[in-house]
């Protein structure tokens, strides 16, 4: 049975609506070394709603975009695998005022990777409220935001019209915080919109350093996190690395779920492929502690693949490496 959180639609109703960057990724094809001595890249989507989308959409939900692209090759690549891989992109804009995808640069290893992020005038924050399709937000069983979405104006605006929309229509809100700190002016800044968003939000997923820039400076112990209880939201789901994460839900016990013990190529992805795989397992009618099992196996896969979005596993990859592996917690 599925989570009474999530509304049922119409056959023709997108299970998952996400709203934020959509951008490309250049992966060293040489591994373990440093950013100066890679000779070759590798192209591939990035951006964590995208990555969401992706997978979300392979491992089987109606998965819709909403964000905005380049007019140049690169946002027509975006555009493009984002509907080769099953995703409606009718939300996915075009912009006409000379903004550019965001263009992320990396290093290939497991530990102190280095990462070189290029967003000044991000096309994904040129999004608008005026881009936003009520009936589309309306017809949807959940709506995912990230938190970078947040970051700057206009995107900022349309973020958080999309979510009132989505209130107002049932339809279920969740915030992936996604906090990065060299798009905010400040830690304060952060702050501020990513405790509105939370208070609109029925379901907020997060690392512990992203509770803590909510000011919820006792996050380890979990009473941070839990407040957010006592408001709109029903689930938190909060990441711990290594040590796993905790589900924390209004008037439940708190569901910990361990980690799939793989070797990492790479630490990013993780998240977005553990997001996109316990929501399709909730939205699929598993239980939460089900679902984020299989959020941690899709999360292994991705950290020991090459990339984020194309390392995004299917239905029976992920049940094929659950059946074959045990988690453990340290």
């Amino acid at each position: 049975m599925t989570d009474a959180l999530f509304p049922t639609r119409g056959a023709d109703a997108l299970d998952l609506l996400c709203l934020g960057r959509a951008g490309v990724d250049l992966y060293a094809q040489q591994e373990g070394v440093p950013l100066e001595a890679v000779s070759s890249f590798r192209k591939s989507i990035g951006g964590s709603a995208a990555n969401v989308a992706t997978g979300a959409a392979r491992l089987g939900l109606r998965t819709g975009m909403l964000s905005v692209v380049s007019g140049d090759g690169f946002g027509r690549y975006v555009r493009d695998f984002l509907r080769d891989n099953g995703i409606d992109v009718r939300g996915v804009k075009t912009d006409a005022s000379g903004a550019l995808n965001s263009l992320a640069i990396t290093e290939m290893r497991p530990d102190g990777c280095k990462v070189i992020i290029y967003r000044t005038y991000a096309a994904d924050l040129q999004l608008q409220p005026q881009d936003i399709d009520p009936a589309q937000i309306a017809q949807s069983r959940a709506l995912l935001v990230t938190g970078t979405a947040l970051s700057a104006s206009p995107s900022r605006e349309a973020c958080l019209y999309a979510m009132t929309l989505a209130r107002r229509a049932g339809t279920t809100v969740v915030l992936d915080m996604d906090y990065r700190p060299y798009g905010w002016s400040s830690e304060a800044q952060a702050s501020v919109y990513l405790q509105v968003a939370c208070g609109m939000a029925d379901v907020v997923i997060g690392n512990r350093e992203e509770f803590d820039v909510l000011d919820l400076q006792d996050s380890a112990s979990g009473a941070g996190a839990q407040r957010l209880l006592d408001g709109a939201t029903s689930v938190v789901l909060v990441k711990d690395g290594a040590r796993g994460c905790q589900i924390l839900r209004r008037g439940e016990p708190a569901i910990e779920q361990g980690v799939f013990a793989v070797t990492a190529r790479k630490p990013f992805g993780a998240g977005d492929a553990f997001a996109a795989a316990t929501l399709w397992g909730v939205l699929e009618g598993q239980s939460w502690a089900e679902a984020a099992r299989l959020g941690s196996a899709a999360a292994a896969i991705v950290v020991s693949g090459d990339g984020c979005a194309e390392s995004m596993p299917s239905r029976q990859a992920l049940m094929d490496f659950v059946a074959a592996h045990s988690t453990s917690r340290p």
